[in-house]
């Protein structure tokens, strides 16, 4: 009877759940990635430790590659992106229905929120050159005759972080993301809103206040590649992914704040698709009833992840300082840089929990390219089926997935650990014991960030 007993529980705690999901997610649940995590864990604690014990730390130099004339004006660039938006608005409300074959929703959640974050995360902020809203922001304001502003620059990053929340609320918890038609007046309200408090306050005014215009500039930090742009020259450099981290000034609170949220946000993004989750709201994820059912709990579950986060990231400090003998009233000074040091492990996430998403709907957003407003048109000259998941099936290519995934995530913890001991220094003269709080913090959000890529999900 014991014997019956067991061999039914352990039935009933095997993986197979999983069949419920994608096919790549099975096979990853037959990969050792316990070791995995365990593994990339004490590979940052060891990084840690190697550099207290060391006290040498990459000096995450930088040098100058080239310089040329800008061949496209700014403000020429965001009125050209301006204008393909509104194209853009119009296939969602006219083009078909289906957000597999309609442009609008493939290009902002394929090609801008994932794709174009990946490239950022690479060559630098490439959204700086295609903003859609500086070029007309600009003539807008000459036309009217407008200098000054109406005082929002008092409010910091506060309006990014509310565009942002709402941005993550729409994806995450609302109902219909990817319907075409819902998304072009999304885009269509959100550009206008900008527009008219930009037109108001000044086009400066979108380095805080515009959520992806803070987003991308703020993940573009980390990456090896960048440019910086001086009236009509643009220089291109390349350093240690981190080298532009340190030269940011230290965060004010409301940037704090916005980066708590990123983290939060795509976090959560991972986290209400879970077996874990659903059980704990009481959803069967076999049986998943739909978002209308999870809204109120999964907008409850954003807000009181985002205020974990950042009490948990700022008690961390809190707690170096204590373990430093340090006065508290250094806290603002020690806040404000490490929380740069952040920025990797909420880039490094994105990149790693949407690189499925990039192989899979990036095949779709050809095919919408090929025919965008599904009139049997083959503007690309490609075939009308050519779509294809076979690889989601090979155990070969989805080890290579997850490779993918592991050394991300674990080259993103890394920097952040290494980052945080060198901004602290440049701030606050801390002990060894004093960086415990963070490197454990950090060691921690490297097995969640794997544990979320591998465990089974149902939504």
């Amino acid at each position: 009877m014991r014997r019956a007993a067991a061999l039914g529980a352990a039935f009933v705690l095997l993986p197979g759940a999983a069949l419920a999901h994608a096919a790549e997610r099975m096979v990853i649940l037959t990969l050792p990635t316990g070791w995995y995590i365990l593994g990339a864990a004490v590979a940052v604690a060891l990084t840690a430790a190697l550099a207290l014990v060391s006290g040498r730390l990459p000096a995450f130099t930088a040098r100058q590659l080239w310089q040329r004339r800008v061949i496209v004006p700014r403000p020429v660039a965001s009125w050209i992106a301006a204008l393909v938006w509104g194209a853009l608005v119009v296939t969602g409300l006219l083009g078909s229905r289906d957000p597999m074959a309609n442009p609008l929703p493939l290009l902002v959640w394929t090609v801008m929120w994932v794709a174009l974050t990946l490239a950022c995360v690479i060559f630098g902020d490439l959204w700086r050159g295609i903003d859609p809203w500086t070029g007309p922001v600009r003539s807008a304001r000459r036309l009217l005759g407008r200098s000054g502003g109406i005082g929002l620059a008092r409010l910091g990053y506060l309006p990014a972080v509310l565009f942002y929340l709402a941005f993550a609320w729409f994806e995450i918890v609302s109902l219909h993301p990817a319907d075409p038609a819902v998304l072009a007046r999304v885009v269509a309200g959100y550009w206008l809103v900008v527009f008219v408090l930009a037109v108001a306050e000044g086009e400066d005014w979108l380095e805080r206040g515009e959520a992806f215009t803070v987003y991308f500039g703020f993940i573009s930090k980390i990456a090896p590649l960048w440019h910086e742009t001086d009236g009509s020259t643009v220089r291109r450099f390349a350093g240690l992914p981190g080298a532009q981290v340190l030269r940011m000034a230290p965060l004010p609170a409301t940037a704090i704040a916005f980066v708590t949220l990123v983290l939060a946000g795509v976090t959560f993004d991972g986290l209400s698709e879970s077996f874990w989750w659903l059980a704990r709201i009481g959803i069967n994820p076999l049986e998943f009833p739909g978002r209308s059912a999870v809204t109120g709990v999964n907008t409850a579950g954003l807000l009181a992840l985002w205020a974990l986060t950042g009490a948990t990231i700022l008690a961390a400090l809190a707690l170096g300082l204590r373990l430093a003998g340090a006065p508290l009233a250094r806290f603002g000074a020690l806040a404000g840089p490490v929380m740069l040091s952040f920025l990797p492990i909420a880039a490094g996430y994105h990149v790693a929990h949407y690189f499925i998403a990039l192989l899979t709907q990036g095949q779709y957003v050809l095919a919408a390219l090929n025919d965008p407003l599904h009139r049997d048109w083959a503007l690309l000259g490609l075939p009308e089926h050519w779509v294809s998941f076979g690889f989601l099936s090979d155990a070969h290519s989805v080890h290579a997935i997850w490779a993918v995934q592991f050394a991300v995530i674990l080259g993103a913890h890394v920097l952040a650990v290494v980052l945080s001991m060198r901004l602290s220094a440049t701030q606050v003269r801390l002990s060894g014991g004093a960086h415990v709080p963070v490197t454990v913090l950090m060691v921690l959000y490297t097995v969640l960030g794997l544990w979320l890529l591998s465990t089974p999900t149902g939504a």
